[in-house]
């Protein structure tokens, strides 16, 4: 199961050890480029060098239009004409509640940009783990990491930042929550005390 997908995606995980061709689900919260567009080399990946598998797709409305149109972009007519024929895939827009590869799973609807961002709550066995991509600290985020188990949740930067999560809100959202463990990511040009190293495997 793969959680988004920007770039550089495959480097990432041939170097931890992560076969693509083990990814049977990618859920995307958003359709922005920092969210999207590692997923072209992975399906190019796929389609080539894997043995055919199917995989499904799952994010926002859309979804289906928005990366059909991301893959024909990045192979122009060879994509419908080449390649499509040899990938096995299918897409889904998220649902309330559903179920992908065995896991069931939770939408909700958080605040970012103008257009929203998916976060998801997805069962592992008996641990959930919430994801929320990309969000402003409102209270729809605060339901998506109750009682979670695990939660990766994007902090950007200190201070006022647009369309995001600050640190300051980060660790206002962590001490409502002390039960679940935060993993907090996003772009940032700094250093944090304590932060994971590139490519770091961390045990949750």
């Amino acid at each position: 199961m793969l959680l988004d997908a920007g770039a550089p995606l495959l480097p990432h995980m041939h170097r931890l050890g992560i076969q693509p061709i083990d990814i049977d689900a990618v859920f995307l919260t958003h359709f922005h480029g920092d969210h999207t567009l590692g997923l072209p080399p992975f399906v190019l990946h796929r389609i080539f060098v894997d043995k055919p598998r199917a995989i499904t797709f799952v994010g926002p409305d859309g979804i289906d239009e928005r990366l059909e149109a991301l893959f024909e972009v990045s192979w122009g007519v060879d994509w419908k004409a080449v390649m499509l024929p040899r990938f096995k895939v299918r897409y889904v827009t998220a649902r309330k509640r559903g179920q992908v590869a065995g896991h069931e799973y939770e939408t909700i609807k958080l605040d970012h940009g103008s257009t929203g961002c998916n976060g998801y709550r997805i069962k592992f066995g008996d641990r959930v783990l919430a994801y929320s991509g990309d969000t402003e600290p409102t209270a729809p985020l605060d339901a998506l990491v109750d009682g979670a188990d695990v939660a990766i949740v994007e902090a950007t930067g200190p201070g006022d930042v647009f369309s995001h999560m600050s640190w300051e809100a980060a660790g206002a959202l962590k001490k409502r929550h002390p039960k679940t463990r935060f993993l907090f990511n996003h772009l940032y040009s700094g250093t944090v005390t304590g932060a994971a190293k590139d490519l770091q495997v961390l045990e949750v």
